[in-house]
């Protein structure tokens, strides 16, 4: 009974330090990144295709960062320019590599985008440094005079996020470790057992959602326990 009461006890912190994240107000997001799932172009397929192809992020709650590629001839979508780098590192061809237009928010060619690199904006997946995209370079201009930061063509920022891939990849291994543990907790207060195995991150949200084996889990929380289900 006392392990019983603990364990709902941490669930309800749990619950409370996550309660005012994005998914919550799909009409009004809180964080820049977000938009309602209505208005975020989804371009991959799959059980899997509402979460980066990567890290398993919820692709919506960081739309204003995605991009998407034909990786070894599969389309596939990332929160972030550092997602993509990553599957660039990993495939043996990546093309057609497209990003959201922060204006219209709509997927156009990236190697046809400005993007402020640097803003205050929050950066997605970087430990530091923004990318943010845009059709035209006028609003572009207008972004970094608002955020601050520096507008420069994709191939420039594509080189810094390249640069900077393996100190992000230090930064992310830690906040995953630390999120992995947050996971189990909630393993532990909120799920039936799972024996499944899974090869992503992605596929571990996408059964849960599905299955509802966790009940009707989202967000920071869903993030936290699928990397916990891979890391275990």
């Amino acid at each position: 009974m006392r392990n019983f009461f603990a364990i709902f006890v941490i669930f309800g912190l749990i619950s409370a330090l996550y309660a005012n994240e994005p998914h919550k107000g799909l009409k009004m997001p809180m964080d820049y990144r977000a938009v309602p799932f209505s208005k975020a172009q989804i371009l991959q397929d799959g059980e899997t295709k509402m979460f980066c192809n990567k890290c398993g992020m919820t692709l919506p709650m960081f739309y204003r960062t995605n991009h998407a590629a034909t990786v070894d001839g599969k389309v596939m979508q990332f929160c972030s320019m550092y997602c993509l780098v990553e599957a660039m590192k990993d495939a043996k061809e990546v093309k057609d590599i497209k990003v959201v237009d922060n204006k219209s928010l709509k997927f156009i060619p990236a190697n046809e985008a400005w993007y402020v690199v640097g803003s205050s904006k929050p950066a997605t997946m970087a430990a530091k440094v923004s990318k943010y995209a845009f059709a035209n370079k006028e609003d572009a201009l207008e972004f970094a005079k608002k955020y601050g930061g520096k507008v420069m063509t994709f191939k420039e920022a594509l080189e810094i996020a390249k640069r900077d891939f393996e100190s992000d990849t230090k930064a992310k291994e830690m906040r995953q470790a630390k999120a992995a543990k947050k996971g189990e907790m909630i393993y532990k207060a909120k799920c039936k057992p799972i024996d499944k195995k899974f090869t992503s991150v992605a596929e571990a949200k996408a059964y849960v959602k599905s299955t509802k084996v966790c009940g009707d889990i989202k967000g920071k929380p869903l993030q936290a326990l699928g990397l916990y289900l891979i890391s275990r």
